[in-house]
C-alpha cells in the first residue's frame, strides 16, 4: 500500500480485492454526492466488476482520507495490453459518468491530491472510458493531457413533471393511438401481464427471463453488453441482486400468457433512472413490446419519484423521441508516461475514429451488427 500525506489528508493506494471491499461503508456515500450520481460506480457494481473481469489485472484504487473519513476517492486499475500497461477505471466500459469522487463538504485540494496521486504511477497511458463532459478529472489535468472521444450521446428525459406530462410532450395524439391500437392487438394473443421486479427474489426470477429474451432477440449479431457472455451472465446476477438489497435495481417484463417477450433493465439512484439495456422477442416484433417495455419502465419510475431518466447509450432513432437533450459520455485517451505508451494512446484514437468513419456506412453497419460478440468489460 501507497501512502501519502498531506497535511492532515492521506492518500492511499487499495490494490487488492479484499481492501476494495473493506471499503462497503462509507464509499456510496461519496457516489450519492456526484453532481450525475452514477450507479455504475457503487460499491457493490465495481466489486462484483473486478470479481468477474479483473483477473490479471491490477487494482488501483486511489482514496483521500481524512482521520478515519473517507473524502475522497479514483476507482481505477491497471490492464494489461498488448504488452503496456493501461490505466483504467474500474469497470470498463461500463464504467458510465466515472469521475473523481469527493465527500460533499471537501475542499478542490481532496481532488487534486487524488489526481496528483494517481498519475504519477507506473503505467504507460490512461484510457478512461465513461467519463461525463463536467469531469471533475478533467478539471484537475493540463489542457491536452486528456483528448476526449465522443462515445455516447447519452439521452436525458426531463420528469419532473410526472410521466403523464412528459408522454403528452413527446407523443402526439396519433403516436399515442398507435400505441393504444398495438397493445390491442397484442392482447387479441393471450393474457398480458406486466411485472416490475425490484426485491432480491423477483429480480433472480426476472433476470433470467431477461437474459432469455436478450439472447432470442441478438442472435447471430455483435453485442457488446455482456448479456451473452458465461462471464458476463454471472457478473450481472451477482450485481444486480446484490444491488436490489439496496432498493437499486429494477427490471419490468411484458408476458404473453405467461411467456415473457420484452424487458427494460434500469437502475434508480438519487431521484434518477438509468437505463441499461431493453429487449424483445423478434418473434412480436410487429408489436413494438421493445417500446412498450421502455415506456411502461418510465411509468413507473415517475411514479416512484424519479425526476430524471438517464437513457445513456447511442442517440437511436427509438431513444430520440423520449429526449430532451443530451449529456455525452467520453473516452479520455492520453497522460502517456512512456514513449510507448504516447505512441500506442495516438494508434488507439486513431482506431476510434476510422471506426466512426466506417460505422456512419449503411454497409458497415450490417457487417458491424453481424460481427461475433466481444464483450463487455
Amino acid at each position: 500500500m501507497v501512502t501519502l500525506t498531506e497535511r492532515a489528508l492521506r492518500v492511499e493506494t487499495i490494490s487488492s480485492e479484499s481492501e476494495l471491499a473493506g471499503l462497503a461503508g462509507s464509499w456510496d456515500e461519496l457516489v450519492r454526492a456526484m453532481p450525475r450520481p452514477s450507479p455504475f460506480l457503487l460499491h457493490t457494481w465495481l466489486l462484483e466488476w473486478w470479481r468477474h473481469y479483473g483477473d490479471g489485472d491490477e487494482l488501483a484504487v486511489h482514496v483521500a482520507y481524512r482521520g478515519d473519513q473517507l473524502v475522497g476517492a479514483l476507482p481505477l486499475c491497471t490492464r494489461r495490453r498488448l504488452g503496456l500497461r493501461v490505466s483504467e477505471f474500474v469497470g470498463g466500459t461500463w464504467a458510465l459518468l466515472a469521475d473523481v469522487l469527493v465527500a460533499p463538504d471537501a475542499e478542490r485540494s481532496v481532488r487534486t491530491a487524488l489526481v496528483d496521486h494517481a498519475f504519477s504511477g507506473e503505467y504507460d497511458f490512461a484510457n478512461l472510458f465513461g467519463l461525463p463532459g463536467s469531469s471533475r478529472l478533467l478539471a484537475e489535468l493540463p489542457s491536452e493531457a486528456l483528448r476526449l472521444v465522443e462515445r455516447l450521446e447519452a439521452p436525458v428525459l426531463d420528469l419532473d413533471a410526472g410521466w403523464d406530462a412528459a408522454y403528452r410532450r413527446k407523443f402526439s395524439s396519433k403516436a399515442r393511438s398507435e400505441r393504444a391500437r398495438r397493445r390491442r392487438q397484442l392482447e387479441a394473443l393471450g393474457r398480458i401481464d406486466v411485472a416490475a421486479a425490484r426485491t432480491r427474489e423477483e429480480l433472480a426470477a426476472a433476470l433470467e427471463d431477461a437474459f432469455h429474451v436478450y439472447a432470442l432477440r441478438w442472435q447471430g449479431r455483435r453485442d457488446a453488453s455482456g448479456f451473452v457472455t458465461p462471464t458476463g451472465l454471472r457478473f450481472h446476477r451477482a450485481a444486480l441482486t446484490r444491488l436490489a438489497d439496496e432498493d437499486v435495481s429494477r427490471v419490468l417484463t411484458i408476458r404473453v400468457d405467461d411467456r415473457p417477450i420484452a424487458f427494460a433493465l434500469y437502475l434508480q439512484l438519487c431521484g434518477r433512472a438509468y437505463g441499461v439495456t431493453t429487449a424483445f422477442d423478434p418473434a412480436y416484433a410487429r408489436y413494438a413490446p421493445g417500446t412498450e417495455a421502455k415506456l411502461l419502465s418510465l411509468e413507473a419510475a415517475a411514479a416512484e419519484g424519479v425526476t430524471r431518466a438517464e437513457i445513456l447509450g447511442a442517440a437511436a432513432e427509438h431513444k430520440q423521441r423520449l429526449t430532451d437533450r443530451y449529456e455525452p459520455i467520453y473516452q479520455g485517451i492520453g497522460l502517456g508516461r512512456t514513449l510507448r505508451g504516447r505512441v500506442a494512446a495516438e494508434a488507439l484514437l486513431g482506431g476510434i475514429q476510422l471506426r466512426r468513419r466506417l460505422k456512419r456506412s449503411t454497409t458497415a453497419k450490417r457487417l458491424y451488427y453481424r460481427m461475433p460478440h466481444l464483450g463487455r468489460g
